[in-house]
């Protein structure tokens, strides 16, 4: 490695220091708690993917370069070269690993194992070595927020393709949109996923409680979160908190999707606007009297499974119950903790990585689909578009013979008149 890359690179890895990122450096005693935590160790029972060794790989990396004893007796501390067998090995670290933070549930010291990976993800992308994938999907959300004015009119048309499925789910007064969109000072604006399956039962509940709300013209997932590049994040963030702003709404709503929530709610206590997410805003509706379901529709025993970023990451565990309740009378719970509930396998852009990472996710997920056969269950819920995809895949590669649902189409499919 050329020594301006490595100083380049240490840069970036002296710019993620503060206090609390200098503390999980610092404490970790290597204890061995959080090893059992993982759902990649617990699969497949290989070191490398524990906690403490993904961050040890990082740690260092700090010792050789930003402690004295680093550079006057290295192997005290067991201090290591950023050179690109290091590089190597980080990324076999940041990309195995979901951030679930399981691990840092069972911590003594709370060290988050997503932060201290963003270290790595930072360096990957200053060396270049970050998945190409990513890059390419973080810059073309970038460019659609660029270039706006361009994709308006081909948007527009296809969403009004989509009114006449929204009715078939709910039917609106005559003259009204069924999905209406670039509203100004509409009550909520709801964030959704490229395709109809994240739009069209949405509108349904919405127009089912009467909502004044719009459709963003920017889809909710954030790549550059999966990158682990803030710039990208940022920039893909901050297409949607404008485009809120311009419309002078009053809350932003995001699909079911648990990382773009958790960025947009990080965000909330700056922004002019709430931040929530679709569970939390059906379980509202249920509490007010908004919406009403039909507690028959389903008889199947159902469990669900709760997306790390938004239940362990995001504080959204109840809600989701609430709405079950709601929903089903025969309901069986997948852990006795949703706070310690397996990860699903697919988080940190996995799944973003499709077949490249199929293998990989399968082999290290057989905790998950373990868990899930032991409900006995045989619809499976989640709130989460990466979590309904890695779980779909599981389903199919163990063969465990679920129906894979997402918690807002059982909602819209059970919709009766109030």
């Amino acid at each position: 490695m050329e020594e301006k890359t490595r100083d380049d690179l240490l840069k970036l890895f002296q710019g993620r220091f503060n206090r609390t990122m200098r503390f999980y450096l610092e404490t970790c005693t290597r204890c061995g708690v959080c090893v059992e935590a993982c759902h990649v160790y617990a699969s497949m029972g290989q070191v490398k993917y524990t906690a403490a060794y993904r961050h040890e790989l990082v740690r260092r990396l700090y010792k050789k370069y930003f402690k004295a004893r680093g550079n006057v007796w290295p192997s005290i501390g067991e201090a290591k070269e950023l050179n690109e067998n290091s590089l190597a090995e980080l990324y076999d670290a940041a990309y195995s690993c979901t951030g679930c933070r399981r691990c840092m549930v069972y911590c003594p010291f709370g060290i988050d194992t997503q932060m201290v990976m963003s270290i790595a993800k930072l360096l990957l992308i200053g060396a270049s070595m970050e998945p190409e994938i990513l890059t390419m999907l973080a810059d073309m959300s970038i460019e659609k927020g660029r270039s706006f004015e361009l994709f308006k009119g081909g948007f527009l048309q296809g969403i009004r393709n989509l009114e006449a499925e929204a009715v078939k789910k709910w039917q609106i007064e005559a003259g009204t949109s069924a999905i209406p969109v670039d509203m100004h000072d509409a009550d909520l604006l709801y964030v959704a996923l490229a395709g109809a399956h994240s739009i069209i039962p949405a509108a349904a509940v919405f127009n089912a409680a009467k909502e004044n709300w719009t459709l963003s013209f920017f889809e909710a997932v954030n790549f550059g979160a999966f990158m682990g590049d803030p710039t990208r994040t940022a920039l893909i963030m901050n297409r949607i908190v404008d485009e809120a702003k311009r419309l002078r709404v009053k809350e932003v709503c995001i699909c079911e999707c648990g990382t773009a929530f958790r960025v947009m709610k990080q965000m909330a206590a700056s922004l002019p606007f709430k931040v929530s997410s679709i569970t939390e805003v059906h379980a509202r509706y249920l509490r007010d009297g908004r919406i009403k379901l039909d507690r028959s529709k389903y008889s199947d025993l159902i469990t669900y499974h709760d997306p790390c970023q938004l239940a362990r990451n995001g504080g959204i565990i109840d809600e989701p119950r609430y709405i079950l309740e709601h929903l089903t009378g025969n309901f069986v719970e997948m852990s006795p903790e949703p706070r310690m509930n397996w990860c699903c396998g697919g988080g940190g852009g996995l799944v973003a990585l499709g077949e490249e990472t199929l293998d990989f996710r399968m082999k290290s997920s057989r905790v998950k689909a373990d868990q899930i056969r032991e409900t006995g269950a045989a619809t499976l819920v989640t709130a989460c578009e990466n979590c309904h995809t890695q779980l779909s895949n599981l389903n199919d590669h163990y063969k465990l013979g679920v129906n894979v649902k997402f918690l807002s189409s059982m909602v819209a499919d059970a919709l009766i008149r109030v």
